[in-house]
């Protein structure tokens, strides 16, 4: 790394500003716009990408002098329940195209929040457009990603959870590893 890089990772926002800015932008989506109650569950740091996954996904990248990922994941069942609150209406019976959309918004709405709440210290971020899965049994992964700040919550018996990422743009490196030959 060079000095700059150095400089600009020692100044990183760490979990004690992610954390506060995902309670605060996840709790504000789910009370002004869901009307949900949303109940806080302990948040921890994670090195690693999470396992495999039933359920719907959605990613946000961010962009600029810091670069990042903000995942938010739930139950099918749950995305139902967020997209039929978010058209003002009943859940949702099953996951289609409207429930998709609907957790894309909701996303863009979280990660856009926290990622303003940033930038008053970290200067201007773009956001990418939300990319929304839903499965059974799979897995996605962030590549360069070094460490998630995750934040889980509760409502009534469903779980969501909102995983957010950040370092400076010079810090992410890929790691693919290089493909190592052998000569015979």
């Amino acid at each position: 790394m060079n000095e700059a890089t150095l400089t600009a990772a020692s100044s990183a926002p760490g979990a004690d500003e992610i954390i506060p800015a995902v309670l605060s932008a996840t709790h504000e989506v789910f009370s002004t716009m869901l009307n949900l109650p949303l109940e806080t569950v302990p948040a921890r740091e994670e090195v690693s990408d999470p396992a495999s996954f039933d359920g719907v996904v959605a990613l946000v990248g961010v962009a600029g002098d810091w670069v990042g990922t903000g995942r938010i994941s739930c139950s099918a069942r749950f995305a139902c329940q967020i997209a039929g609150a978010l058209m003002m209406g009943p859940a949702y019976e099953s996951v289609n195209e409207d429930v998709l959309d609907g957790i894309a918004e909701v996303s863009n709405m979280i990660i856009g929040n926290v990622k303003t709440f940033l930038e008053e210290r970290l200067g201007s971020m773009a956001l990418s457009i939300p990319t929304v899965v839903f499965g059974r049994n799979y897995i996605t992964r962030s590549a360069g990603v070094l460490q998630w700040n995750v934040v889980p919550f509760r409502c009534g018996e469903e779980t969501m959870e909102v995983r957010f990422c950040l370092m400076p743009k010079a810090a992410k490196a890929h790691p693919v590893a290089r493909p190592e030959y052998l000569h015979v």
